[in-house]
């Protein structure tokens, strides 16, 4: 069977012609208002049981103390009971869990990160900027990187003489990482041991960009 393929009038096709891709980045240093801290209680033994009810009391007790800090979310997490072996026999248990503490104040956070250690242990703590202060920054740079792509769109159209031009298709990227910086972990406190000092908070700065990548189309004369 000789299938027929239907021609497509050349008029059909759009044309295109002159075309120009370039991008332009704008970016901005931003201040860290928020500190994440991840915080875990863990028990090993032959009871399962034992341990599973000593890491409740012992988060439980955490979570009670961070709900008396204003301005603090505070989330569990993980709960995990992993079997342990020796030599592939089961010689006992680990049961774990983590709490999530979110906040902007550093200082309250520092002196209740002390206090907590008497029986929890610090896992991580991070950096980052908040959604609010995002969105408002990267709103500023958008309009800031719109601005600088038109004036390259002019100065392209101006430098090969051409009267005018059109934007053909326009993304916009937005950009920044929060780095985490992890503390060493900490072996399990036990309560009759000393506490140690707070951890000292220092946010940093994290950097915020975005991207304006388009194609114009320039004016023939």
């Amino acid at each position: 069977m000789i299938m027929a393929i239907p021609s497509i009038s050349i008029a059909q096709q759009p044309l295109t012609y002159d075309r120009v891709n370039f991008s332009v980045s704008v970016k901005e240093e931003v201040e860290n208002d928020t500190v994440t801290a991840i915080l875990y209680a863990q028990r090993e033994g032959s009871e399962a049981s034992a341990l599973a009810d000593k890491v409740n009391k012992d988060i439980t007790w955490a979570v009670g103390l961070a709900k008396e800090v204003p301005a603090l979310k505070v989330q569990t997490k993980d709960y995990h009971t992993i079997p342990v072996y020796s030599k592939q026999t089961l010689t006992g248990w680990r049961v774990r869990q983590s709490i999530s503490l979110e906040t902007q104040d550093t200082t309250a956070l520092s002196e209740l990160l002390g206090q907590l250690q008497q029986r929890v242990a610090i896992q991580s703590i991070s950096y980052s900027i908040s959604p609010e202060r995002r969105q408002t920054v990267e709103k500023q740079l958008i309009s800031e990187a719109l601005s600088r792509f038109k004036e390259r769109a002019e100065m392209v159209t101006g430098q090969l003489n051409r009267p005018d031009f059109r934007i053909v298709n326009l993304d916009i990227n937005t950009g920044g990482e929060s780095p985490v910086r992890p503390m060493a972990r900490a072996s399990m406190m036990m309560a009759a041991e000393a506490s140690p000092g707070p951890p000292t908070l220092e946010t940093g700065t994290d950097i915020l960009s975005v991207t304006v990548h388009g194609t114009i189309e320039l004016q023939v004369r």
